[in-house]
């Protein structure tokens, strides 16, 4: 008689699809709608407007070629603003007329975006957002789960401001004493630098459209300044009234664009699985880029250990990439893109 062994079954890794041929007939009907071109960019809740989309839209381009008109659908959280400032510089490259189509969220860096767009055209969900800067540095101070916290230009005056109107009465001592207790002074002068720089950008993007300078400068300083939150919504109205050149979605188009952003969610789930307590595989989709004939999106493909010690996850085993689907010949291919 054997003795019967426990073995504990791994879970099966959790892979996210691919909806290539669903968005690609969508972008079809919203191309035959729109009459041009139309590209997507869609980042997940975990993804971000970063340098490495440039390679990607750069990519696209190449093959789609200089564009009298073209549309670009974007939804996104935000990011890096000088990859904003750089992803507009290089759609006005290839395209005379830029339409932002809106239909969601557009926020922070992705506002920037929609802001070098001859115009913004928004729907019933859709806002932009304030620009001001925020940041996480090296010296940044931690959470209780040890990571590094971001520190607003906002939030830093904020408390500039409350301190002249009441803390002199109680505080004689200047209030950066007390704020460098907590935040580094080298992480207040990037805060400043960030939102010296994110007023230059705004403006610079403004400029490619704008004939007005003061108008593109005075734009740029509302956004920056002018909010109480760095993700207040600006809706239509709102941004009609700051000076934007904005327009209704109509209801066929905007409704295709939601069915386009469930495809895109989809791609996109949490797609984490989870070996033990301090284990897991990570597989999530984070940024999608997509034009006819041709989706390229960036995969996350690691693993995540806990260590106790150090209270943090560490990524090992990290094949993480871009990867492209395209129609060539009519077959469909698959392939690496290989950005760094």
């Amino acid at each position: 008689m054997t003795e019967a062994k426990d073995e504990v079954k791994k879970p099966r890794v959790k892979r996210p699809p691919v909806l290539f041929p669903k968005t690609q007939q969508l972008i079809g009907e919203l191309e035959a709608r729109l009459g041009h071109r139309l590209l997507a960019y869609w980042t997940s809740n975990n993804g971000s407007v970063c340098a490495n989309d440039l390679v990607a839209l750069h990519n696209l381009f190449q093959k789609i070629g200089t564009q009298n008109e073209i549309s670009l659908f974007i939804k996104s959280r935000g990011g890096d603003p000088e990859s904003a400032l750089r992803i507009v510089h290089l759609m006005r490259q290839y395209c005379g007329r830029i339409n932002v189509l809106v239909p969601l969220e557009c926020a922070s860096a992705a506002t920037m975006i929609a802001l070098g767009a001859d115009v913004i055209r928004m729907g019933p969900l859709s806002y932009l957002t304030a620009v001001d800067s925020s940041l996480t540095h090296d010296l940044s101070p931690l959470d209780r789960d040890n990571d590094r916290v971001s520190v607003s230009a906002d939030e830093l005056a904020r408390i500039i401001r409350l301190w002249r109107l009441s803390g002199q009465e109680h505080h004689a001592t200047n209030p950066y004493s007390e704020i460098f207790r907590y935040i580094h002074p080298l992480v207040v002068g990037a805060i400043d630098r960030s939102s010296s720089l994110s007023i230059r950008i705004c403006a610079e993007i403004l400029r490619y459209h704008m004939t007005d300078d003061a108008r593109a400068t005075a734009i740029s300083q509302h956004m920056n300044s002018d909010y109480p939150s760095h993700s207040y919504p600006i809706t239509r109205r709102e941004a009609a009234r700051i000076g934007l050149n904005v327009e209704g979605l109509d209801d066929e188009t905007n409704n295709m664009l939601l069915v386009l952003n469930e495809f895109y969610s989809e791609m996109g789930q949490r797609a984490v699985t989870d070996f033990d307590e301090c284990n897991q595989h990570d597989n999530s989709i984070l940024n999608i880029i997509e034009a006819r004939d041709t989706q390229i999106f960036y995969q996350n493909e690691r693993d995540w250990v806990y260590l106790r010690e150090e209270r943090r996850w560490r990524t090992l085993n990290d094949e993480s990439t871009w990867r492209k689907t395209e129609v060539v010949d009519g077959k469909r291919r698959t392939s690496r893109l290989h950005i760094r």
